[in-house]
C-alpha cells in the first residue's frame, strides 16, 4: 500500500515501525506492508478505518500527539454492530458505515456503537468529509448533510447546515458510479466518466481551473474522456483515477501531497508522473425494474454502450448509450403485458414529473433517448397517448440551452431511433386530430405543443447528414381541421336557427352573427397554427393553408369600406403589356388586394382566366425587356443581369409582379432556377444550384474539386472570378489542394449572392411589397418554385376523365371526334390548347390536370362550320360547334389555339 503526505503520520499506527519501508523523503512516498489483506480503508485527521479481507471492521483513533509533532499514539477499536458492514468513510473525527441492508450509521471515537443516520435505505455508497457526509442510494439520489460553511453539501447558494440528510436535486437524473468527500468539498464521479465537484475551491481542489467555491455541482470538464473510474479527496486535495491505471491529482501541494515532487497547488488535473509504468488499482486519501423505471439516474445508467469504452467518450455529440439495447429490452416488457402497464404508470407518474427543467450534463438527457423506445411499443398498442403526452411536456419544461444540447443528441441518433422520436409525436398530434373529428372539443393548446416538437424535429434532421424524408413529419388529413366535429356542429346550430319573417325580432341574426364568430374565431386560431409549423404539412395541405390567408387579407380588405382606396384593376393593351403594367404599377399605392386585369377592347371580365392569361403573356415578354434585368442560360433558366446599366426601378418591378402573381394564385414562369427561391427563402445556395443554372461553369468547379493535387496546380487558378477577387487580395492566392473547398464556395457565392446583391435586394423588396401575406415563407423551395411558375406535370388522360358535357353526350360523334383529335396532337400542340382554354400552359398548385374540370358545351350555331371554337377561361369552358367532319373540327381547333392571344373571350 502506497502513501504519501505529512511524513510525521508514518503508519497511521496500522503497523508497527518496522513494518514501514522508509522512502527517500524528496519523493514523497512510503510503502506499507500490512500482516492482512484490506479490503477497504478510509483515512480521516483523527481517525481511520477498515475492512480486513475476514470481514471484520476496526478503526484507529488518534489518542495524542507528543509535543516536538514527530510521535502520534493511535489505539484500535473493534466496531460492534447488529449488521454486516460493507463499506466505511471517515470524517474529521466521525466514521460513516454501510450495511448489508443499506441502512447507514455513524461512529465517533467516543464510542464503538454506530448509531443510524436518519431514514435512508437502500443506500449503496457512502463518503465523508471534514464535518460533512454524502450517500449515495440504489435509485441515484444523491443525500448530504453536515457542515455547509462552504457549499460542500451542494445544496445551492445560501443553503444552511443541515444533521438531517439533504436531496441534492440537481444531480438528478444523473447515473452515478461513486460518490466522494474531502475537508470541505466533494465529488460525484458518473457512470460515463464526468466528473461533478462542489464546496471549497480555495487550493484549486475542485479542478475547476480558479479557487472559486461552487455551492452546488459544477462538471469538471477537462476530465472529459478520460475514462474516470474512481475519485478520492483530501483536506484541500483530489486524486482522480482513470481505467488505463493512470492518477491525476489537484489542489493543494504544500505538503507534496499531489506526487509531482513539489509544494505547488495545481489548480487542474496533474497526472502524476511518480506512477507510470504502475497500474494503480486504488486510491485514497485524508478525509474522503420498476424501481428502475422510477429512476431517472438509474435510467440513465442502463443500456450503456460499453464497447470498446464508448459510454467513456459521452459528450454533447455522444450519448453514450446503446439504444439497441433499450429497444430489445421495451419489446420482450411488450410480451408481458401487466409488467408494461406497471413500467408505463411508474413512468408516467413518477419518472417524467421528476425531470429537472435545468439538468447538468449530458448524461441526465439519456433519458430523453431512452424513453420513446418505450413510447413506440405502447403506441403500436394504442395505449401510449396518455405518457406520451406527459414527456412531450417534460421535454417543453427543458430551459433553452439544454433544448439545443437534446436536439444535438437527437442530431447524432440513426434514422430508426431518430424516426422513432418522430413517430411519438407524430402519432400523439394525429390521435388529437382524429378526436377533433368526431368530437366537438379543440386541443389548440396540446397540438401547439406537438406540432412545436415536430417542427423542432423537423429543423434538427435538415441538420443531419442522413435525413430522413420529410413525409415523415406529415399529419395526414390536416385539412380538415377547417372542418372539425365543432365547426360542422356550429354549422349545424346555424341552419336551425329559426328567422323571423316579420323583422321584429332581431334573435336571429344576433345568434347568427354569434356563432358565425366563434366559427372564424376557431378557424383563425387553427390557421395560426399551422402557418407557425409547416412541417407538418403536405403540399395540398400548406396550399389549403395558404389560400385561408388569402381569404383573411380579401376578408379584411375588399370591404365596402375599404375596397375603395385601392384601385385593383390594370387596364393593359396588347400591344404594350410591359409599358403599360409598369407604368400603373408604378402609380399603384395599394397591394394589399389581388390585381383585376381588363384588356383594351376586350369584353371579357376578369374571374380569375384573364389574370392568368395576363401573367402568362408578360412571363415572355420579361425575358426580352430592355433595358435588360434577366439573362436566360445555356440551361434554358434565367437569373439576374450583372450589367444592370440604364436599369432604374426595373428589378423592384419585377419582383412586385412576381408577388402580385403568387398573391393572384397565378403562373408567371421566368425559368427562374431553385437558387431563387430558397434565397427568398433565407437558404443557403450551394454549388447544386449553380449546376441547375451553368451546368458547364459548375463542372468546371467540381472538375477541380475532384481531380488531384497536381492536376489542380496545373490549373494555375487564383481566387478571382471575371476579374473580381473572391477574396482580398485573392488575384495572388493561388488555389490547392487545400484551399479549393473554399475556392468553390466563394465562386459559388460571387456568382449567385454577390455579384447580384442589390440586384436581388430590390427584387425582394418588391416581392414582399407584391405579396402581403408571408405565409408563403411555409414552403419549400420547390414547392414555392411551383407554386409560382406552376406545374409541369400534363396528366392529358385526365382532362377527358374529369370532363363534362352540356348540350352534348360523351358518345356523340362530334364529342368523340374531338377527343380522337386532342390526342393527336403533339405535346406542344396540347399546351396551347391548356393555354387556350385557361389562360395559362403551366397551372397552379392545386389545379392540375386530375382536379380540373372542363366542360364542353354547345355553340348552338347552325352554320358550325364558319365557326371557330372559343373559350371561357375563368369558368374552363370550351364552346364547340358541332362540325361536320373531323377535318374541320381539326382545322378549326389548331386555327383557335394557334391564335388564342389575339382572339378569345375570358
Amino acid at each position: 500500500m502506497f502513501s504519501w503526505g505529512e511524513n510525521i503520520r508514518d503508519g497511521f499506527g496500522l503497523v508497527k515501525s518496522n513494518g514501514l519501508v522508509k522512502a527517500n523523503t524528496d519523493s514523497c512516498l512510503n510503502v506499507i506492508l500490512t500482516k492482512s489483506p484490506i479490503a477497504h480503508l478510509s483515512a480521516g485527521n483523527k481517525v481511520v478505518a477498515f475492512i480486513r479481507s475476514n470481514g471484520k471492521v476496526s478503526f484507529a483513533c488518534r489518542m495524542h500527539e507528543y509535543k516536538d509533532g514527530r510521535r502520534v499514539t493511535w489505539k484500535l477499536k473493534g466496531v460492534e454492530c447488529r449488521e454486516k458492514i460493507l463499506a466505511l468513510s471517515c470524517g474529521d473525527t466521525h466514521v460513516v458505515l454501510l450495511s448489508e441492508e443499506g441502512r447507514v450509521f455513524c461512529l465517533t471515537s467516543a464510542s464503538n456503537d454506530p448509531r443510524p443516520v436518519g431514514n435512508l435505505n437502500q443506500v449503496i455508497q457512502v463518503a465523508c468529509g471534514d464535518q460533512h457526509s454524502i450517500a449515495l442510494t440504489q435509485d441515484g439520489k444523491v443525500f448530504t448533510w453536515g457542515q455547509n460553511s462552504r457549499g460542500q453539501l451542494g445544496l445551492g447558494k445560501g443553503e444552511p447546515s443541515t444533521s438531517s440528510p439533504q436531496p441534492v436535486k440537481s444531480l438528478s437524473g444523473i447515473p452515478l458510479a461513486q460518490i466522494t468527500a474531502g475537508g470541505d468539498h466533494s465529488f460525484a464521479l458518473t457512470l460515463s466518466g464526468a466528473v461533478f465537484g462542489w464546496g471549497k475551491n480555495s487550493a484549486g481542489q475542485l479542478g475547476l481551473g480558479d479557487t472559486i467555491d461552487r455551492p452546488a455541482p459544477a462538471p469538471v470538464d477537462c476530465l472529459n474522456l478520460k475514462k474516470t473510474i474512481a475519485i478520492s479527496c483530501g483536506v484541500e486535495h483530489t486524486v482522480v483515477l482513470t481505467k488505463g491505471g493512470l492518477v491525476f491529482t489537484f489542489g493543494s501541494g504544500r505538503y507534496g501531497q499531489l506526487g509531482h515532487n513539489s509544494l505547488r497547488n495545481e489548480l487542474r488535473p496533474r497526472l502524476v508522473a511518480e506512477l507510470w509504468g504502475a497500474k494503480v488499482t486504488q486510491i485514497a486519501c485524508g478525509r474522503e425494474i420498476t424501481e428502475t423505471f422510477s429512476s431517472a439516474s438509474c435510467l440513465n445508467g442502463s443500456f450503456l454502450d460499453k464497447s470498446c469504452d464508448k459510454h467513456y467518450q459521452t459528450s454533447l455529440k455522444h450519448s453514450g448509450l446503446d439504444l439497441s439495447l433499450a429497444r430489445m429490452a421495451f419489446q420482450k416488457l411488450a410480451e408481458k403485458d401487466k409488467v408494461l402497464a406497471e413500467v408505463k404508470n411508474v413512468v408516467h407518474r413518477i419518472l417524467l414529473p421528476s425531470l429537472s427543467k435545468d439538468p447538468i450534463g449530458v448524461e441526465v438527457l439519456r433519458v430523453y433517448l431512452i424513453i420513446p423506445e418505450l413510447l413506440g411499443v405502447l403506441l403500436k398498442q394504442q395505449r401510449g397517448i396518455d405518457i406520451t403526452e406527459a414527456f412531450a411536456a417534460a421535454i417543453l419544461r427543458l430551459i433553452p440551452d439544454k433544448l439545443q444540447v437534446l436536439e444535438g443528441l437527437w442530431s447524432t441518433l440513426s434514422d430508426s431511433f431518430f424516426r422513432t422520436v418522430v413517430k411519438a409525436f407524430h402519432s400523439l398530434s394525429a390521435e388529437y386530430l382524429q378526436q377533433m373529428a368526431v368530437k366537438r372539443c379543440d386541443h389548440g393548446k396540446s397540438l401547439k405543443k406537438t406540432f412545436g416538437l415536430l417542427q423542432r424535429l423537423y429543423d434538427v434532421n435538415s441538420k443531419r447528414r442522413r435525413r430522413i424524408t420529410v413525409d415523415t413529419f406529415h399529419v395526414n388529413k390536416i385539412s380538415s381541421l377547417f372542418q372539425s366535429k365543432l365547426v360542422l356542429d356550429l354549422n349545424s346550430e346555424l341552419t336551425e336557427l329559426v328567422w323571423d319573417i316579420s323583422g321584429e325580432d332581431d334573435t336571429y341574426w344576433i345568434e347568427s352573427e354569434m356563432i358565425l364568430s366563434k366559427i372564424k374565431r376557431y378557424k383563425d386560431n387553427i390557421f395560426c397554427l399551422l402557418k407557425d409549423y409547416p412541417c407538418i404539412l403536405d403540399t395540398e395541405a400548406k396550399c389549403t393553408v395558404w389560400m385561408y390567408a388569402f381569404d383573411q387579407i380579401k376578408d379584411c380588405h375588399e370591404d365596402i369600406e375599404y375596397g375603395w382606396l385601392c384601385d385593383k384593376t390594370v387596364k393593359v393593351d396588347r400591344e404594350t403589356l410591359l409599358d403599360d403594367t409598369f407604368q400603373q404599377l408604378r402609380k399603384m399605392t395599394c397591394h394589399m388586394v389581388a390585381l383585376k386585369v381588363k384588356f383594351q377592347a376586350e369584353n371579357g371580365v376578369d374571374e380569375g382566366g384573364v389574370s392568368l392569361e395576363f401573367f402568362s403573356l408578360l412571363g415572355r415578354e420579361l425575358l426580352t425587356m430592355e433595358p435588360k434585368t434577366l439573362e436566360v442560360y445555356e440551361s434554358g433558366l434565367a437569373w439576374f443581369t450583372t450589367d444592370d446599366g440604364g436599369v432604374t426601378d426595373e428589378f423592384y418591378l419585377l419582383g412586385l409582379l412576381c408577388g402580385k402573381a403568387l398573391f393572384n394564385q397565378c403562373v408567371l414562369n421566368l425559368c427562374f432556377p431553385l437558387a431563387l427561391f430558397k434565397k427568398l427563402l433565407g437558404l443557403t445556395t450551394t454549388l447544386d444550384d449553380l449546376k441547375e443554372l451553368s451546368p458547364t461553369e459548375a463542372s468546371c468547379l467540381q472538375y477541380v474539386l475532384d481531380e488531384d493535387e497536381e492536376v489542380v496546380e496545373a490549373l494555375d487558378l487564383v481566387f478571382m472570378d471575371k476579374g473580381q477577387e473572391l477574396i482580398p487580395n485573392g488575384e495572388e492566392l493561388p488555389v490547392t489542394m487545400v484551399n479549393r473547398k473554399k475556392y468553390v464556395d466563394l465562386y459559388v457565392d460571387m456568382k449567385l449572392n454577390k455579384s447580384v446583391q442589390i440586384q436581388f435586394a430590390d427584387f425582394e423588396k418588391g416581392f414582399h411589397k407584391g405579396c402581403p401575406t408571408q405565409t408563403w415563407r411555409m414552403f419549400l423551395p420547390e414547392e414555392l418554385m411551383t407554386l409560382l411558375q406552376g406545374d409541369d406535370n400534363y396528366e392529358w388522360d385526365k382532362l377527358r376523365k374529369n370532363a363534362e358535357y352540356q348540350g352534348y353526350r360523351p358518345t356523340d360523334d362530334i364529342i368523340q371526334n374531338f377527343w380522337s383529335v386532342f390526342t393527336e396532337f403533339s405535346e406542344e400542340q396540347k399546351k396551347k390548347f391548356l393555354t387556350f382554354l385557361t389562360g395559362t400552359d403551366r397551372l397552379p398548385r392545386g389545379r392540375s390536370l386530375s382536379k380540373l374540370q372542363m366542360q364542353i358545351t354547345s355553340l348552338g350555331s347552325t352554320d358550325a362550320d364558319e365557326y371557330y371554337p372559343k373559350a371561357q377561361t375563368c369558368s374552363v369552358t370550351l364552346c364547340l360547334p358541332n362540325y361536320s367532319s373531323i377535318d374541320t373540327l381539326q382545322e378549326k381547333l389548331l386555327h383557335a389555339i394557334t391564335h388564342c392571344d389575339v382572339f378569345g373571350d375570358a
